[in-house]
């Protein structure tokens, strides 16, 4: 394991003691992990909080077999040690990287695949909030979705982490972007992101607010979180071979009295995709589409990941808190101080 020579040999990091609140929630201190071949080591300066990070504390979304139990799918820092095979990397180089775990520490191991390098006008804090939301949304709308420029886009929870990147990523693609939010203050940050309307969910009816802002057509792909309590009001918002890509369940998982004859006439596409569990050589191919198509724009400013909030490592339950709360708009992160 090539190393910079005066890497600690205990580092701290968070782990859940059970499944519950954000009590669970405890800083330890443990032996670094080596990166195994293909991996490299990040001495990590932010890790990215996600809705996958509270549903692991809850129970209900556990790690895959064989990764470790410590939370956080994205993280951003130097380049510590390189595992047997790297190359293109050096020690000391400044990354953003997706990790199938064990981001919430000093110190992470991530496939070489699926690290990135910053972009040049991001700090590293700035940096960690990319990973996770970018290659989600690259993935499902651009790859899945196939959202094409002049075609319409619907994001549900449009002030959001995976929101606030879907609105950037598909106005800079050439679509016409619609977000719901719930409140007038979160519809105004979505619409100062570029979304050419937001809707408020709470005072108005999505479906028609889309019908009234397409003369009727609908729109062409709409990325959803909530799942089934959505999943009616979706299929009447699309155009005739609009897509559907789901990527979370907030709202539930099973629905009764579902209609699907919209699938038929309008000839929909129904989809979706979870990240964590798909094989390192798919999330590879995902880092390299980035690269070439996103990566221009982080680099220039034209897109940039938005953060709320910043917590020290040994406050991560305040940070859990406030995701649950979903008073953020754009990311929540956590800071190692390193």
């Amino acid at each position: 394991m090539p190393a910079t020579g005066n890497l600690p040999e205990t580092m701290r990091q968070i782990r859940f003691t059970g499944a519950g609140g954000p009590d669970v929630i405890a800083v330890e201190t443990a032996p670094l992990p080596a990166p195994a071949p293909g991996q490299l080591l990040i001495e990590v300066a932010a890790a990215g909080i996600n809705r996958p990070d509270v549903m692991q504390r809850l129970g209900n979304y556990p790690p895959p077999k064989g990764a470790t139990e410590i939370p956080g799918l994205e993280v951003a820092g130097r380049i510590a040690a390189l595992g047997e095979g790297v190359t293109g990397f050096a020690v000391g180089d400044e990354v953003c990287a997706l990790t199938i775990s064990g981001g919430y520490a000093e110190f992470a191991v991530a496939e070489a695949g699926q690290v990135l390098p910053k972009p040049g006008p991001l700090s590293l804090v700035e940096a960690a909030g990319v990973p996770e939301t970018f290659f989600t949304v690259y993935s499902n709308v651009i790859q899945r979705g196939r959202l094409k420029a002049g075609e319409s886009f619907l994001v549900h929870g449009g002030s959001s982490g995976i929101g606030s990147t879907a609105i950037q990523i598909a106005k800079r693609h050439g679509a016409r972007v619609f977000a719901t939010a719930g409140s007038a203050e979160k519809c105004r940050f979505c619409e100062e992101l570029g979304a050419d309307a937001a809707i408020n969910y709470r005072d108005a009816d999505f479906v028609e607010a889309v019908k009234g802002l397409t003369e009727g057509k609908g729109v062409d792909v709409i990325l959803d979180m909530i799942g089934a309590s959505y999943l009616q009001k979706n299929l009447a918002s699309l155009a005739v071979e609009g897509r559907l890509v789901m990527i979370a369940l907030m709202g539930g998982y099973k629905v009764d009295g579902l209609n699907i004859t919209p699938v038929m006439l309008k000839r929909l596409t129904f989809t979706g995709s979870t990240l964590r569990a798909r094989p390192k050589g798919e999330k590879a191919e995902i880092a390299e589409g980035l690269r070439r198509d996103v990566w221009p724009d982080l680099e220039s400013g034209a897109i940039k990941p938005v953060v709320h909030a910043t917590f020290p490592l040994e406050e991560a339950g305040k940070a859990h808190a406030l995701m649950e709360s979903s008073a953020h708009l754009g990311k929540i992160l956590l800071v190692t101080g390193r």
